[in-house]
């Protein structure tokens, strides 16, 4: 660490606050909160504006938002949104435990619901949980109420996790957290592995006291930082920004998806669901599929550079990681070549510091790492 980023990461407000929000939500390839931290206070100053137009869950604007810096992210994939949105500014605590208990009461009038689920909810979650998540699925107005967005987000990172020790880390039966795996799959390893019946959980004092220790340092809102999260496709949202973003930004952070490596929404399945997908993962649309065509790929990462540079101040940074495989690589550094062809080019190896996800699931290849593209005048 540089001593400018000790000093600013020590001495600034909030801090513990930040530290509690900053990684909620589980996701897939998600950037390090250290490393979005690190970047933001090398090359902005407060008061600074930072754009991502491909913000996952939100890391580098909430970082920006630590730090005194104004930000805009854009988010494909809903998911993602949901999470940034909501450790970027949730609602008040008594609201949302008030939500909590207004839908655990109506719970049970969704046991018929709950009881037509496939085979593997019932052995994933135990029959009051199924009832609760129904009830949420159904009531929850996520998109339109900040209150309902806050609480679907709790459930949403809680939805699968592990069981240690007899003890439930989440509301399902044993998985992962960061990643949803098949239903055919689970019901087999579970029934291989004696876990073939559910953990008994009441979902109202699990969540609780979850949500309870999240807010018990305080929620990160800034209502002097104009910090936001947008979903959508930054290709189309981002030729639509208007005011003092517009020439102003002067940092550019974001890591685009990796050509060919994982679908979000296929790892992501069981929480899909929660927000009103298919009770059995599909790849039946192109935002569910993991940009394997090269071609598509590159006209994708072209146009979204090319609609991110009227943000940027002439004096912007750009910082991009990426797989280092040559397929993204080499269509990252070309659509930036290309978008900002002024700017000089330093490369940064970075290499994985420990297994990746995928190591979890049996693939022991080692992984070429990835690479920083920064770009300045």
């Amino acid at each position: 660490m540089n001593a400018p980023f000790v000093r600013e990461l020590e001495d600034r407000p909030g801090k513990l606050t930040y530290q509690r929000w900053a990684s909620f939500g589980p996701y897939y390839a998600m950037f390090p909160v250290s490393f979005a931290r690190r970047v933001v206070t090398t090359y902005t100053e407060a008061g600074d504006s930072v754009l991502d137009p491909f913000s996952g869950r939100g890391t580098s604007i909430i970082c920006a938002a630590e730090f005194g810096r104004e930000g805009l992210g854009v988010e494909l994939n809903p998911l993602g949104w949901l999470y940034g949105d909501v450790k970027l500014n949730p609602g008040r605590k008594e609201l949302v435990l008030a939500r909590l208990a207004h839908i655990t009461n109506m719970a049970s009038e969704f046991e018929y619901d709950a009881d037509q689920l496939p085979e593997f909810f019932k052995r994933c979650f135990c029959k009051t949980v199924r009832e609760f998540l129904v009830a949420s699925r159904e009531a929850l107005d996520w998109r339109g109420s900040r209150i309902d967005r806050t609480l679907m987000g709790f459930i949403l990172v809680y939805l699968h996790g592990k069981v240690d020790r007899g003890r439930p880390n989440a509301l399902s039966n044993q998985m992962r957290q960061t990643k949803a795996m098949a239903p055919e799959y689970s019901i087999r390893w579970w029934a291989k592995n004696s876990m073939y019946d559910p953990p008994e959980i009441s979902p109202e004092p699990f969540l609780r006291q979850r949500v309870e220790w999240r807010y018990a340092k305080g929620k990160p809102a800034n209502p002097h930082i104009a910090a936001s999260i947008r979903n959508g496709d930054c290709r189309k949202v981002l030729p639509g920004i208007r005011g003092n973003l517009v020439g102003n930004c002067k940092l550019l952070l974001t890591s685009p998806p990796y050509c060919g490596v994982t679908s979000y929404y296929y790892d992501q399945w069981l929480r899909f669901w929660m927000l009103g997908e298919t009770s059995h993962p599909t790849r039946d649309a192109s935002w569910k599929g993991k940009f394997e065509n090269g071609a598509d790929y590159q006209d994708m990462l072209d146009q979204a550079f090319a609609s991110s540079r009227r943000l940027l101040a002439d004096d912007a940074t750009i910082y991009v990681r990426t797989d280092k495989r040559e397929a993204t690589k080499t269509a990252t550094l070309t659509a930036l070549e290309q978008a900002f062809p002024e700017w000089s080019v330093a490369m940064i190896d970075s290499p994985f510091p420990r297994d990746t996800q995928t190591a979890l699931f049996g693939d022991r290849t080692k992984k070429p790492g990835e690479v920083d593209i920064v770009m300045r005048r």
